[in-house]
């Protein structure tokens, strides 16, 4: 789909569903980390809080892909589409930026993000071949049963 053609709502849902995802991954960052720092307590508030986000972002989720257009084959093909534009396009974007600004760090945990996308990507690849042949192979024993009933019917209209 363009640019063009996304609505204004779809765009705000799925700017939503950034930033309650990313402000689940944070608090549960910061819940470690309070941990780590002996705020129990405060670890679990921020981890209930954590609980809720995911919960808003699913029901973004639940909004742009409503349950009954997701097939595994289609959600597998988003989820390679996702991980080779972030190793395609997004981090070597960004580590461009990241060499320009001498930011050593940075551009170290983005090559390790580039090669853990291409492997998801390939993993995900590897799950929707699996899922195909699995597919295929239970087609034909469905065949098989059919043309067995099929069998039988004919038998007993004989």
């Amino acid at each position: 789909m363009s640019q063009q053609t996304i609505s204004q709502t779809i765009q705000n849902l799925e700017a939503a569903f950034a930033g309650e995802s990313m402000a689940n991954r944070k608090y549960l960052y910061f819940a470690r980390r309070c941990r780590e720092l002996g705020a129990v307590e405060v670890a679990g508030v921020f981890e209930r809080t954590a609980e809720q986000e995911t919960a808003h972002a699913f029901g973004h989720l639940d909004l742009l892909y409503p349950q009954n257009t997701l097939t595994v084959e289609k959600m597998l093909e988003m989820a390679i589409e996702g991980e080779t534009h972030e190793y395609t396009e997004m981090y070597p974007a960004f580590r461009h930026t990241a060499l320009e600004e001498q930011n050593h760090a940075a551009v170290q945990e983005i090559d390790e993000q580039i090669e853990e996308s291409k492997e998801h990507a390939e993993n995900f690849a590897t799950t929707l071949e699996m899922a195909a042949k699995r597919f295929a192979a239970l087609a034909k024993v469905e065949e098989r049963h059919a043309n067995h009933y099929r069998d039988a019917l004919n038998k007993i209209s004989d």
